[in-house]
Formats: C-alpha cells, sequence, structure tokens
C-alpha cells in the first residue's frame, strides 16, 4: 500500500501525542520536557542519555519514591 507523503506527514502530531500519553500511563515521563526542566531550573547538572533516563524513571516508579525533584 503506497500512502502519500502528505498523509503521513499530517499523523504525525497524533502519533507523537498517543505515543507520549501511552508513556505517560505507564509512568514513564517525556524524555524532551524532562531535559527541557533541567537546562532552565537546573543548569549545573548534567543530562542523562535517555536509557540512564529510563532506568532512573523505572526504578522510581518501582521502589515508590516520588519522581519530583521541584
Amino acid at each position: 500500500m503506497n500512502v502519500p507523503m502528505q498523509v503521513l506527514n499530517s499523523l504525525k502530531p497524533g502519533w507523537k501525542w498517543a505515543v507520549q500519553t501511552a508513556r505517560l500511563c505507564c509512568g514513564i515521563p517525556d524524555y524532551d520536557a524532562y531535559v527541557r526542566h533541567l537546562r532552565n531550573h537546573h543548569p549545573d547538572r548534567e543530562v542523562p542519555d535517555y536509557k540512564a533516563f529510563f532506568r532512573e524513571r523505572q526504578a522510581a516508579r518501582y521502589r515508590g519514591g516520588g519522581g519530583r525533584c521541584c
């Protein structure tokens, strides 16, 4: 099936929203939002790569600790 690129491009925002929603439902915050937060509120901290971010968020979720710094 050949789908025109215009159709695919029009679906991208909805797809990104669906993926973000699914991640939030599973307890995984948005990495891009996390990076923006670190840069705006904690410029002295090093920004972890996605793998480290994911591991830390998963650990925080399952150990019952809070996931918020502010």
